[in-house]
């Protein structure tokens, strides 16, 4: 399976969310994501070798690529571990301000960001990234910066709408209390990824 470690919005913020999406109304080659499944990605792990995958026929050349996959129990120890480590309480976050990935100029992600908590969420990211490359999850070839993705572009007619909105509005989706991480199994569909929990690490 397809998994991530992540922090929740939670139900509340998600219109907030959908108000956000809204300033980019109109933009082609955007694709929004469903804002009631709004998050912070943590660490993106690839795949994940659930318990019987071992079951699986030899010969399968996906089977027998999937071994180089960490095995979910690892992962979740590994999750415990980073949790611990990072020694981060419960806290609050502020959702505001947007951004692009990877720049203004060639776009392929938009988001709205953190304000408050991004010092807490960027100590957990480094325990998890810590616990994750141990375990063989390629390490991540980017800075970390806390956020939540509204939309992806998929080209580029509708750029310059993206550009003026980024540049001239500033969204406050709102704050909440981060009190847990998740384990979080992706299953990708043609209506959209669906979520699904599989550990939670309390904080």
């Amino acid at each position: 399976m397809r998994a991530f470690f992540a922090v929740d919005l939670p139900d509340d913020l998600a219109a907030p969310v959908a108000e956000a999406q809204a300033a980019f109304e109109g933009a082609e080659g955007l694709r929004f994501v469903d804002p009631e499944q709004a998050h912070v990605t943590l660490k993106f792990l690839g795949e994940v070798d659930e318990p019987g995958d071992d079951d699986a026929d030899p010969g399968d050349a996906d089977a027998a690529a999937e071994g180089d996959a960490p095995a979910l129990d690892d992962v979740i120890a590994a999750g415990e571990r980073a949790v611990a480590d990072a020694d981060v309480g419960r806290f609050e976050c502020s959702v505001e301000g947007f951004g692009v990935f990877p720049s203004l100029d060639y776009i392929s992600v938009v988001w709205v960001g953190v304000g408050d908590g991004s010092a807490e969420l960027t100590a957990l990211h480094e325990a998890l990234e810590a616990e994750a490359t141990a375990l063989g999850v390629d390490p991540e070839d980017h800075a970390f910066t806390p956020h939540v993705t509204l939309a992806r572009m998929d080209d580029a007619r509708g750029k310059e709408l993206v550009q003026e909105a980024v540049r001239n509005r500033d969204p406050d989706i709102g704050r909440f209390e981060v009190d847990a991480v998740r384990l979080v199994s992706s299953t990708l569909t043609s209506d959209g990824p669906v979520y699904e929990t599989v550990a939670s690490f309390a904080l």
